[in-house]
């Protein structure tokens, strides 16, 4: 109680601060039940931070503490500062287990662990903010046994053999330890409770009837309703093999067979005889895929991801120092054409702070690795890696670096081209204005914080759709007017060019080779103030700004297509913003939300052709329009047909012909047939 009490009585003191106007974090309190949390401290910058536990006898946490403790215990504090924003990351560096056979530092119960802790942020000496964190964790269970052997529980369920016992028996038993109603087949139901709603029971698989038998069984209808033919197309088979349990054969293994109504999946790297196409993995001498680190979707990163051909990425992953080695030792990669290249690789030591490690540091961690892969038409010349190495403590979290830039050969020190003569999937679109050099069209790259003030810029790739947003903070005194024109220049510094390169080698030098990027929607910040007499609302804010990129192919070399810009357009797309309290929060600033898209529109050189009458009507043959699919008539008697054995399926087929032979002969026109033939 008293720690609670004076958890909130801090938390109290730290949001006043905050509404004055100090600087303070946010969120200002956390409930901890992870490793590790993380807050920003918002304002004016700290030049100390401190971490404190509360005392455990007496519960209580310093109010002054700027002794500058980045350790205590089994907490350790990380800060990083980036103009008038850092952020402050608080880890657990124990590891929570169970206690098991044979282990003594671990923890008795599930909930191991409660502490109260304290993050105090001073400048000059004097604490400016506090973050409060409580800590309730529990142990971890997926990784608590290490002996290597099995571990046995009484309360483990066993799942039957799903081949003959469904998993679910009785699916109406939705209440643990109670009867639910109407559940016949719920085993906590007393028949005195069953004879209560014993004549309204849940019928069918519901009710428990989890392996009814199917309509084609032929002991299944033997009603009135039952059709004369059935006797003779009914299903002669166990209940064992049933829709609702599955058609279990256990029969003889064969390879699987590619069909032609699929399209295959390559899983091991290919030869490449006349080089890498974009999108390509490059590969080694040995036939493997040349790796680095990169994230997928889940947002860990996979250690073997391959590299592909002609794109570029920029990517950071957190690693332990088990995993922090580098991977370039006896890498030999091929160039396209069965060349091999030994990358060029610079070393370069980065010093670190490791005196305070409890045990051995871990040396020659890998903090990045900057690839640079020097390209020709389709073929590799030369790979240029650059090493960073360092040291850490055992128990810390490394975060690398991983980069990769194609550039081409015919590329100056001062210039890089995006493609040669088009442009490449991925790499940047050229711009430039006149009498000036060649940049890019760019969009935000927020940091962790989402402000305006702090996001960086990435370039706008080409054939790559992409949104991006930040927060800008608002001087609730400016008026309407100053709003417009601040956000318009905000948005506008994303594209600072008038013109834009129509090919991946535009030059400075040829007019011909760059198109003017068409501004619409031209805003008049004064314009439409007749709305602004209502106090806290502005009409007509361009909070959005939309970029669109016309793209054709215009040719081939060496069969690639070549892609360009065709045109470019940018417009801004308003909103009418409302501060949220504009009676009470006059001497603060308020945040609007403003975005930039960009969309690549591909128009083709030549229009289609129109397509006739009986394409447009005709859809009979269409397999992907219809149930019916009458190209693949023939297909059980194809090889890529796995429903039985072939020479089954081709015995049957004969006979059906057969069938179809007789009945034409029987018929009227095949008896004409027969008579004329035998005149002949």
């Amino acid at each position: 109680m008293v720690l609670g009490g004076l958890l909130w009585g801090l938390l109290a003191v730290s949001s006043a601060w905050a509404q004055n106007g100090n600087p303070g974090f946010q969120p200002s309190f956390i409930y901890m039940s992870g490793s590790m949390v993380t807050s920003s401290l918002v304002g004016s910058p700290a030049d100390v931070f401190s971490l404190s536990v509360a005392d455990n006898e007496t519960g209580m946490l310093p109010l002054e503490d700027c002794s500058g403790r980045n350790r205590t215990g089994d907490w350790s504090l990380n800060v990083t500062s980036q103009g008038n924003v850092s952020r402050v990351t608080v880890l657990l560096t124990r590891n929570l287990q169970l206690c098991t056979a044979n282990h003594t530092e671990c923890c008795m119960e599930a909930l191991c662990l409660v502490a109260a802790l304290q993050v105090s942020a001073c400048r000059d000496s004097v604490v400016v903010a506090h973050l409060l964190i409580q800590a309730e964790i529990y142990a971890n269970t997926s990784s608590g046994n290490k002996t290597g052997k099995a571990e046995t529980f009484d309360n483990a369920t066993i799942i039957p053999n799903q081949v003959y016992q469904p998993l679910g028996s009785c699916p109406c038993n939705l209440t643990a330890g109670a009867c639910d109603v109407r559940c016949c087949c719920d085993q906590e139901c007393t028949p005195e409770m069953k004879q209560l709603f014993s004549g309204s029971c849940f019928s069918g698989v519901f009710g428990g009837d989890v392996n009814p038998r199917f309509d084609q069984l032929c002991s299944a209808q033997t009603g009135i309703s039952t059709p004369d033919w059935f006797p003779f197309l009914c299903v002669q088979s166990s209940l064992n093999n049933t829709p609702f349990l599955g058609y279990f054969y256990h029969g003889s293994i064969t390879s699987a067979k590619a069909s032609s109504f699929k399209i295959p999946f390559q899983t091991t790297p290919g030869r490449f005889a006349s080089g890498y196409k974009q999108g390509d993995p490059i590969v080694t001498v040995e036939n493997e895929y040349f790796a680095v680190p990169q994230p997928f979707l889940a947002g860990q990163c996979a250690r073997n991801a391959p590299v592909a051909f002609l794109q570029d990425f920029a990517v950071e992953c957190l690693a332990t120092c088990k995993d922090g080695g580098s991977l370039l030792p006896g890498v030999v990669i091929n160039s396209g054409t069965g060349d091999p290249i030994s990358p060029l690789v610079t070393y370069e030591k980065q010093t670190t702070n490791v005196g305070s490690c409890g045990s051995d540091e871990c040396g020659n961690v890998t903090f990045a690795e900057d690839y640079t892969i020097i390209w020709e038409g389709r073929r590799i010349i030369e790979v240029k890696v650059s090493v960073l190495l360092g040291e850490i403590c055992p128990e810390d979290t490394l975060r690398q670096r991983f980069t990769v830039n194609f550039v081409s050969v015919n590329a100056t020190s001062m210039e890089e081209l995006s493609g040669n003569p088009g442009y490449q999937v991925g790499k940047p679109v050229r711009a430039t204005s006149l009498d000036s050099s060649v940049t890019t069209l760019n969009l935000w790259k927020p940091d962790g914080h989402g402000l305006c003030v702090s996001a960086g810029l990435t370039p706008i790739l080409f054939g790559l759709n992409a949104v991006s947003g930040c927060l800008l903070e608002v001087n609730l005194k400016e008026n309407c007017s100053q709003l417009r024109e601040n956000v318009a220049d905000r948005l506008n510094s994303l594209v600072q060019a008038n013109l834009v390169g129509k090919r991946g080698n535009s030059s400075s030098n040829i007019p011909d080779d760059w198109v003017e990027i068409i501004r619409s929607d031209t805003l008049d910040p004064n314009s439409d103030t007749s709305a602004e007499i209502l106090k806290g609302l502005c009409p007509r804010v361009p909070a959005h700004l939309n970029i669109h990129i016309l793209t054709a192919d215009v040719g081939a070399v060496e069969g690639v297509p070549q892609q360009e810009i065709l045109g470019v357009q940018i417009s801004f797309s308003t909103i009418t913003w409302q501060v949220q309290c504009p009676l009470v929060c006059e001497a603060e600033a308020g945040f609007l939300p403003i975005s930039a898209a960009v969309q690549f529109i591909k128009i083709p050189a030549q229009p289609p052709v129109p397509k006739t009458r009986f394409q447009i009507n005709y859809t009979e043959f269409d397999c992907k329009r219809n149930d019916v699919c009458w190209p693949e008539l023939f297909y059980p008697l194809t090889h890529f047909y796995t429903g039985e054995p072939y020479s089954h399926a081709l015995a049957k087929g004969l006979v059906l012909v057969f069938f179809i032979l007789i009945a034409v002969l029987l018929s009227d026109p095949g008896r004409r047939f027969c008579a004329v033939w035998n005149k002949t």
